[in-house]
């Protein structure tokens, strides 16, 4: 459905963030994108979405294809009609606009034909309850839970095929989280909706995905099932805090230990 060959982004024309970097998404599948701050994550996202030029940064090298077709330096909007949305960092809502004005503003790429507003609405408080409480409540006033499901149920109304999400858990209570990777997943289970998150909650993020790419310094470093780069001792000592006999290293002692990153 998706794929990335040796992509690489530069910002200002003079910072290299994406070096060389290739990964893909089949249908109907969940990808986890894992890595530390700074690896490119968010970047990647933005040089599938369109979104690079806004922020002056620009694909040099590699093609993106999506669905048969090549996306590499389409502009944002017509990516979004051919099926592909991103929920961006931060959740960037309208914050002056009501609950359910941010949800309509979704389908307005959409084509008018198919199901009514009324019915996807519907559609998106079954899946977020909440929404529907707060629905006539301006949006700037929700929680940061509310806003975050307040953002999936946004690109939710443009129908999309594959949906991108970043860092859905920042900023959100544990127990919020977990709500939200379960609907996510329900999202892929029962709609179809084909998925592609950057998580640093890497635990989490490969209990829902098929699939997940690990990132450093802007190129992929490791691929491959889900079950197995949680079984694998760089992730479990990288990204999950556990050593090579199981034990869970402090936050301190993770920060400050060489790594060994054997997969360079």
């Amino acid at each position: 459905m998706l794929e990335l060959t040796n992509i690489e982004v530069i910002y200002n024309e003079v910072i290299l963030v994406l070096r060389g970097l290739s990964l893909k998404v089949d249908e109907g599948e969940i990808v986890a994108l894992l890595g530390s701050n700074g690896a490119g994550k968010s970047t990647t996202l933005k040089a599938i979405s369109g979104l690079l030029p806004s922020e002056d940064g620009e694909i040099t090298q590699g093609e993106i294809d999506y669905a048969g077709a090549r996306i590499s330096h389409l502009d944002a909007a017509e990516i979004v009609k051919l099926g592909l949305c991103q929920v961006m960092e931060g959740r960037r809502i309208f914050e002056h606009l009501t609950c359910e004005e941010n949800l309509r503003a979704g389908a307005y790429t959409r084509s008018r034909n198919g199901s009514s507003y009324g019915d996807d609405l519907d559609l998106i408080y079954g899946y977020f309850p909440r929404l529907k409480e707060r629905r006539k409540q301006t949006a700037g006033y929700l929680s940061g839970g509310e806003q975050q499901m307040l953002a999936i149920g946004r690109a939710l109304m443009a129908h999309p095929k594959l949906l991108m999400l970043d860092e859905p858990s920042l900023g959100l209570a544990p127990k919020l989280v977990t709500e939200i990777f379960e609907i996510v997943q329900r999202l892929n289970t029962e709609l179809g909706t084909t998925i592609l998150v950057v998580e640093q909650n890497a635990r989490l993020a490969l209990e829902v995905a098929h699939r997940g790419y690990v990132m450093e310094s802007g190129r992929i470093v490791l691929d491959g099932p889900a079950a197995e780069l949680k079984s694998n001792p760089d992730v479990q000592e990288f990204y999950l805090g556990l050593t090579e006999s199981g034990e869970r290293r402090s936050y301190r002692e993770l920060k400050h230990y060489k790594r060994r990153k054997r997969w360079l």
